[in-house]
Parts: C-alpha cells; structure tokens; sequence
C-alpha cells in the first residue's frame, strides 16, 4: 500500500500474513486504458535505464554516511542503474536501508482470520461514500471515480481512507506510473556480492490477538474525509507535477524537484490514522518520529563505527528545511549536497 499509515500497517500486514490476497472484493476494478491514452503518456514520462539524482554526503572527520533519496511514484517503464551509487555501496562497510515499524502476529494457524477481514474496508455503520461526503465532494469523487476506476459500485461501500488510497493507485497505474521499482533489490544485491553488512532501523509492534484487533478495526470510526478530499485535489492538480517530478528524479535534477514540491496528501491521511483511537493502544500513534530516532541511532551509529556508509531514504524528508539532514546538522554533522 501507498499509505505508510498505522492502521494500514496493522490491519494490512494481518490480512498478507494470513495469504487474504483480495479482502472482500464485491466487484472486480478494472483500468479501462486506451490506446492514444497509453501513448500520450509515453511522450511525457522518461524511459529506459535512468540514474535518479547523486548522492548526499554527511561526515564528521574522515567517516562518511551516503544517502540516496528515492521517490515514489516512478514512471512504469524505468529500470534503475547508478554506477557511482552502486560503487560506493560495494566499497561500504555498512548499508542502512530506510526506517520501517513492523507488525508481528501472534497466531497459530493464520487462516482462521478469514473470516473475520471479510468486509474490514466496508464503513462501520454500512453507509456509503454517498452518505458521509457532501454533494460537492462526492461529486468530484464520482468524476474520477469514472476516470480511473470505471462503474464498480463495491467500492462505493468502502471507508474514505481505503477508497481514496484505492483511487490514487488506480490514477498513478494508468498515468504510466507505479510505486513498484527494481532500486531496492538491485541495491541489497549489491550489497550482498560486496558483503557489506545491511540494516534496517525499527521496531516490531505485536499483536497478540489478531482477530479481536480486526474486530475492533471494524467498529472503530475515523476522521477521514479530509484525508479523502486532500486526495480527491492532488488527483485534480498534481498529475503533470507528478509526472515531472518522476522525470526530474529519474534524470538526477534535483534542483528541478526543489522546485516541484509534492502536495502530498499521505502526511493529511498518516496524521488521522496516527491519531486513530485503535493505533494509539499499539503504540503506532507516533511513527515518522520512532522513525527518525530509530535510523538517527543507526546512522550515528554507523557512522562512529565505519569508514563508509550507505542509506536510503525518501527524497522528502532530504529536502525537508527539517527533515533528517537537519537532524544530522544539529548533532554537528557535515552535510553536502549532490
């Protein structure tokens, strides 16, 4: 999933644990693409083997930590090479791959949860989308509902969250984009031939019982219509922005993507799902900060420890005024810019 949220990382990370591939699909989605569509996008999104932007250097001394910002969405028919990248990564000592809070399931047999994730993205009262946005919003839903998803009415049924995020997927799909990339594979593949040792800073939530949390999931209620609407305008307005800044990355101009700031409608639906009644009791209400101060340790860690590091994490946060280069800044490092 796109969202990086608490409740998708709990309630999600239960349903592929217990191999539910498709929670409660009422009417299959379809993508209906074009031709002239398919090849309009072609004209506008780069393609072939792309380097994405260089690398930012912090230091303290003769210790150097690497950092390479990823960016999601990327365009379909891009595959990822950097041979400076990759060279630094061989000749590391350490590899740091982006923070992460993990959920683990206690449970014998997994697939007696099946039953209880039918209908876990359905409304708690059974409403429907109609029913909880206003007319204007929901007529703005239904144009691009037509646009990228087609006439299924399942959908209609579905929490604000999930169907926003369902939309977003859908248009990024059919705009010539995707979040899927080979970057990550291809770097812990370098990574092993060089015997570089890999880390990834975290935590482990558990949850003991995973049905009754289901359950609860079900019967909870979220704020999120304006999750819903902060989705429903960046669709309206960040498609070409997208597009460009997919380009940008994939061409190395960052300074083309300080000037395409995203309109990121994630950090509006991570904030209410953070705050959701059902994260807090898992301790999940926190994450980007448990984030930060996990890979932060790591980092000084790695740092105080090896010659050379390399990490990755989302271009974001490295063009933050205070994102985790200002919090390496802070502790006395030297930060340089590709």
């Amino acid at each position: 999933m796109r969202f990086t949220i608490a409740i998708y990382l709990l309630i999600f990370s239960i349903a592929a644990q217990a191999q539910f591939d498709s929670i409660e699909q009422s009417s299959s989605i379809s993508t209906e693409n074009s031709v002239q569509e398919a090849e309009a996008v072609e004209e506008v999104l780069v393609i072939g083997e792309q380097p994405g932007p260089g690398l930012w250097r912090a230091s303290k001394g003769d210790h150097v930590l690497w950092i390479m910002g990823t960016l999601k969405p990327l365009p379909k028919k891009m595959t990822w090479r950097s041979q400076k990248a990759e060279a630094v990564l061989a000749q590391s000592q350490k590899y740091i791959t982006p923070p992460s809070v993990d959920v683990h399931i206690s449970t014998g047999n997994k697939f007696l949860l099946l039953p209880s994730l039918i209908g876990i993205r359905n409304h708690p009262e059974g409403k429907t989308l109609k029913e909880v946005l206003s007319p204007e919003l929901y007529s703005r839903w239904q144009v691009l509902k037509k646009k990228y998803i087609g006439n299924t009415s399942g959908i209609e049924h579905w929490r604000p969250i999930f169907a926003a995020n369902e939309l977003y997927e859908r248009a990024i799909d059919k705009n010539g984009l995707t979040e899927k990339n080979n970057i990550r594979r291809t770097l812990s593949k370098v990574a092993k031939e060089n015997n570089v040792t890999k880390s990834g800073p975290g935590t482990t939530t558990e949850i003991e019982n995973p049905r009754d949390t289901v359950k609860e999931f079900k019967k909870t209620s979220l704020d999120d219509i304006a999750c819903f609407e902060k989705t429903i305008v960046r669709l309206e307005t960040d498609i070409d922005e997208m597009r460009a800044r997919a380009n940008a990355w994939a061409v190395g101009d960052v300074d083309a993507l300080r000037k395409l700031p995203e309109a990121d409608h994630h950090e509006v639906c991570n904030a209410i799902a953070f705050n959701a009644a059902l994260a807090e009791k898992h301790g999940l209400q926190d994450i980007p900060q448990q984030k930060l101060r996990y890979w932060l340790a790591e980092a000084e860690s790695a740092l105080e420890q090896h010659e050379s590091t390399f990490a990755v994490l989302p271009i974001i946060e490295l063009l933050k005024p205070n994102g985790y280069l200002a919090a390496l800044r802070a502790k006395g490092y030297v930060v340089e810019e590709p």
